[in-house]
C-alpha cells in the first residue's frame, strides 16, 4: 500500500475526488468549482509530480501560514476543502495517515464592524424619495417608479428585511389591515414583521395602488413596468443612485439599511432579543454585533446616566 502511496501523485487523486463530488455525493456545480480552484492551488504549491506521501504534516502548516494574506472567509474555505479531500484519501488509501488529523488549527474572526448610517443621512434619502414622489408629473410611468422606489426603501428600513426577503415577497405575505408582513428568511424560516408607522403603510398603500392601475397581475409584491418580479441589481442600482444623489460619503447597499434599522433600535434601548427576532437572527450572537458603541452615544449615557448622578 506505501508503494500506492508514493506513486499516485496529488493532481492525480483532486481529480479522482472531483469526479466523487460530481458523480458519487451530487454536488452542486458551484460546490465543485470551488473544490477545484482551492485544491487545485494546494497541489501547485508541491512539486509537479508529487505523491500522496508528500502532503505531510509541515506541508500541511506551511500551507496554511502562506494563506496570510487572504481574508478570513476565504481561508476558512481552503482549509476546509483540503480537509474534505485528505479525508476522501483516508477512506480511499487504509495506510494513508491525514495529516489535519493532527493540527490544531485555531482561527478567530476578525470582528467587522458594519457600516451603518447616521439619523440624519436616512432623513436624506426619505426626503429625496419623498420630493421625487410629490412632484407633479404626467407621466404615468414616471409615477410608476418614484412610487415604488419610496415603498422599497421605507421597507428596507422600516422592517429590516434582507434584499433576498423582499424580492421575494409575494402579495399573500402582505396585511394591510393588521399591518404585518410574513417574511420567509434564510433556511426558509418565517417570521412576521409588524409595520405601524403610518408613513411607511401609506407608502405601501400607495404602491399597492399603483401596481393596481398598471393592470400588470403578479403574485410578487415589487415588481418591473412590465409586471416581472424584481431582481436583486435592481434594488442596489436604485440604492446607488440615492447615496449619489444624496451626497453620502460611504460604501452603502441595501443591507446598509439592515444594519442601520438595528443599530439604531439598540441606541433606542431596544432589547437585543426583540432585535433578534425582527431581524430573524437564529442566534443572539448574530445579532450582538450592532452591540459597538456610538463614541457619542457613549458620551451622553454616562453624563446621563451615570449611577454617580444620583449620589
Amino acid at each position: 500500500m506505501t508503494e500506492i502511496l508514493e506513486q499516485t501523485t496529488i493532481v492525480a487523486m483532486v481529480q479522482d475526488f472531483l469526479n466523487h463530488c460530481r458523480f458519487e455525493r451530487k454536488l452542486d456545480e458551484k460546490t465543485i468549482n470551488a473544490y477545484r480552484f482551492d485544491l487545485k492551488q494546494f497541489a501547485a504549491a508541491l512539486e509537479e509530480d508529487a505523491a500522496i506521501v508528500d502532503v505531510t504534516r509541515d506541508y500541511v502548516k506551511q500551507w496554511v501560514t502562506s494563506l496570510s494574506e487572504y481574508r478570513y472567509k476565504t481561508i476558512k474555505r481552503k482549509i476546509a476543502a483540503v480537509n474534505v479531500f485528505l479525508h476522501y484519501l483516508e477512506g480511499e488509501y487504509e495506510d494513508y495517515n491525514n495529516p489535519m488529523r493532527s493540527l490544531q488549527l485555531r482561527m478567530k474572526a476578525p470582528v467587522r464592524l458594519p457600516v451603518v448610517m447616521t439619523r440624519e443621512e436616512v432623513g436624506r434619502i426619505l426626503d429625496q424619495l419623498d420630493t421625487e414622489t410629490s412632484a407633479e408629473k404626467s407621466d404615468p410611468q414616471h409615477r410608476f417608479f418614484c412610487v415604488r422606489n419610496q415603498a422599497i426603501i421605507e421597507l428596507l428600513f422600516g422592517s429590516g428585511m434582507r434584499i433576498g426577503e423582499l424580492c421575494g415577497l409575494r402579495n399573500k405575505d402582505i396585511d394591510m389591515q393588521l399591518g404585518q408582513i410574513r417574511i420567509l428568511g434564510k433556511g426558509n424560516k418565517e417570521r412576521v414583521v409588524d409595520i405601524c408607522i403610518p408613513v411607511i403603510l401609506h407608502a405601501l398603500r400607495q404602491w399597492i395602488e399603483v401596481r393596481r392601475s398598471k393592470g400588470t397581475p403578479n403574485e410578487h409584491f415589487f415588481t418591473s413596468h412590465r409586471g416581472q418580479g424584481l431582481s436583486p441589481q435592481t434594488i442596489r442600482a436604485l440604492v446607488r443612485r440615492l447615496i449619489q444623489e444624496c451626497h453620502i460619503d460611504k460604501h452603502v447597499t441595501p443591507h446598509t439599511f439592515r444594519h442601520t434599522f438595528a443599530t439604531l433600535l439598540l441606541e433606542e434601548d431596544v432589547d437585543i432579543a426583540y432585535i433578534q427576532h425582527i431581524l430573524g437572527h437564529s442566534s443572539i450572537s448574530t445579532t450582538q454585533i450592532y452591540l459597538h458603541v456610538n463614541p457619542l452615544r457613549q458620551r451622553e449615557i454616562l453624563m446621563n446616566r451615570h449611577p454617580r448622578n444620583k449620589m
